[in-house]
């Protein structure tokens, strides 16, 4: 079967907006994606107990008694990853864990965004370290991202945009 999808580019722009004593103080910045040719928007609703989010790379990196409700990507195409709360009243945590089976977490905030800074060369490939010591950096592949309500269920949008 021949593709009729033809690739493009993704924009992604941030905008912050306030103004303070009359004086502008906002700021946009934007960057684009080329070659893009896959794209996965999905609204998830994660329970208080951690979920399986996203998952990258081959299925034997992977935690394969957590079903991923955004998917499963390979690594090295994946480009932009925005994950965002859209829960008006409570946090998320996400787990980040790389092929070393090393974790860290961050807590995301009702109506907050997340963007994960893929290599827009290589993916999610060599783009985190979590240790004991942040001093002797060793970076590796983003292989699992899981996801845990604070109180009650919560809706996360997540928008995954691979070449």
């Amino acid at each position: 079967m021949t593709s009729t999808i033809t690739a493009a580019t993704l924009t992604v722009t941030i905008t912050e907006s306030v103004t303070l004593n009359g004086y502008d103080q906002g700021s946009n910045n934007s960057f684009t994606v080329a070659s893009v040719n896959e794209v996965v928007k999905r609204i998830v609703t994660i329970p208080d107990a951690e979920t399986g989010l996203l998952a990258m790379g081959a299925t034997i990196q992977t935690d394969l008694s957590k079903s991923y409700v955004a998917g499963l990507f390979t690594e090295s195409s994946v480009r932009y990853i925005r994950i965002t709360n859209k829960d008006d009243t409570n946090f998320v945590t996400l787990t980040f864990k790389s092929e070393g089976n090393h974790e860290f977490a961050m807590k995301l905030d009702a109506k907050n965004s997340f963007i994960y800074p893929c290599d827009m060369a290589g993916g999610a490939v060599d783009t985190m370290d979590a240790n004991t010591s942040a001093l002797t950096v060793a970076l590796e592949d983003l292989v699992d991202v899981t996801a845990l309500a604070n109180t009650a269920p919560c809706d996360l949008e997540v928008f995954v945009a691979s070449v």
